[in-house]
């Protein structure tokens, strides 16, 4: 069934415009929006700022009620968006989607005219909670480590980037995408389930998708079955992952904030390969469900109290021992005013490179005390890249500092 009437109901929705080829911002970009129900008549126009980005806008959605209970009527609204700058080819996106009482991200990444073209357009299929996709495959939650090559990783690593095998395993017409570890789970949390959920319940699904998702990475799953990637984008092997989907802000604050977590059992090195089912259109005795999960959440339960309501007492979360592809690691304590020393030069060095392509944010001198202008600049940072606006280097804003200056300077291709 299509969405029902908004009755009042409205989400948020901002593009981001980047090049495709440096990740800069693209400025004065103009973005028409509209209804993929009538989508000859624009809805919404804007132009990107600076930092390549459009003002948040309000949409009409269905009712949040719809997407706190399971049922058939779509519970989120889809619209298309056009983007065209000077020097680059249009992008097209259809199916963004757009839930009430929610901000949507949608990553657009331009490509400079006269370049081959990547997918254009893009084409955000159907959610997972609301579409239909094959379930997922039964597997043991602990790999076997006593075969000879079964394990190559001494330890748990965040990778730098995922790859992603776009189609079942065995499909080797399907394209493989290199995609930024976060990226990837914030994607597949957008993807599979709904950003309105309560926090507790976003919070133990992200820490699902992350704990299966460095499983395959800690095993070398599909590398020991002599595929060149690291997971696929099927619901029957792993998890639901769109090129080119909108994400949701409260999933993406919450990936920030946890990302080098997993799911472990004392005594088992790798992380838990923490699978699960809607709960709705296919159920799973022995795992984790969504609805179940969303209704836990509702009731006050914790992540940890909802992941171990399903995987038992005995699983907890564990942190990664190493972060890959950053240059320096984050130094276990905040940094702001009054802090000083080589961390904080570190940062001020990298917020400044970043400051040369994001002219919003002011440049700073890297001298190695964090002051008021270091404090400014990254309240605007944290302002553009949707981090609480503290003025505080925390955890999140550290590494997200960190994978913006990676990104534009490319100086993961030299770790």
């Amino acid at each position: 069934m299509a969405e029902q009437t908004t009755n009042g109901s409205y989400g948020l929705l901002q593009v981001n415009v980047i090049n495709i080829e440096n990740n800069f911002p693209v400025e004065n970009a103009r973005i028409t929006i509209s209804s993929s129900e009538n989508p000859r008549q624009p809805v919404e126009q804007l132009t990107t700022n600076t930092s390549g980005q459009t003002q948040q806008v309000r949409l009409p959605a269905p009712p949040v009620a719809l997407s706190l209970t399971p049922g058939d009527v779509r519970p989120y609204a889809d619209y298309n968006v056009r983007i065209e700058a000077e020097g680059f080819d249009p992008l097209e996106i259809s199916g963004t989607e757009i839930l009430a009482d929610s901000t949507a991200i949608q990553p657009a990444a331009l490509t400079p005219s006269g370049e081959p073209e990547p997918e254009n357009p893009v084409v955000i299929p159907d959610h997972t909670l609301y579409g239909s996709y094959p379930p997922k495959i039964a597997e043991a939650e602990i790999k076997p480590t006593t075969e000879s090559g079964e394990i190559v990783l001494s330890r748990v690593v965040v990778p730098q980037t995922i790859v992603v095998h776009d189609g079942v395993p065995t499909d080797s017409s399907a394209k493989n995408y290199y995609v930024p570890y976060r990226d990837y789970i914030k994607n597949v949390a957008s993807s599979e389930i709904y950003s309105t959920w309560p926090q507790a319940t976003i919070t133990a699904n992200v820490l699902a998708i992350m704990s299966f998702t460095l499983n395959r990475v800690y095993t070398e799953w599909y590398r020991n079955q002599g595929y060149d990637f690291t997971i696929t984008s099927s619901t029957a092997f792993d998890h639901k992952w769109i090129y080119g989907r909108n994400i949701y802000e409260s999933i993406s604050v919450i990936v920030d904030e946890i990302f080098d977590n997993y799911l472990a059992r004392p005594g088992v090195r790798q992380p838990i390969l923490t699978q699960y089912c809607d709960g709705r259109q296919v159920q799973c005795p022995d795992w984790m469900t969504q609805w179940g999960s969303c209704e836990l959440g509702q009731q006050g339960y914790s992540p940890i109290e909802i992941l171990r309501y399903f995987y038992g007492d005995s699983i907890y979360i564990n942190t990664a021992e190493m972060i890959s592809g950053i240059p320096a690691s984050w130094p276990g304590y905040n940094l702001e005013n009054g802090s000083s020393g080589p961390k904080v030069r570190q940062l001020q060095e990298q917020l400044d490179a970043i400051a040369t392509i994001y002219s919003a944010i002011p440049r700073i001198k890297p001298d190695g005390i964090y002051g008021p202008a270091t404090a400014n600049s990254v309240k605007e940072f944290q302002s553009i890249f949707g981090l609480p606006q503290t003025g505080v280097t925390d955890f999140a804003t550290w590494y997200k500092i960190s994978h913006i200056y990676v990104g534009i300077t490319r100086i993961a291709e030299l770790v």
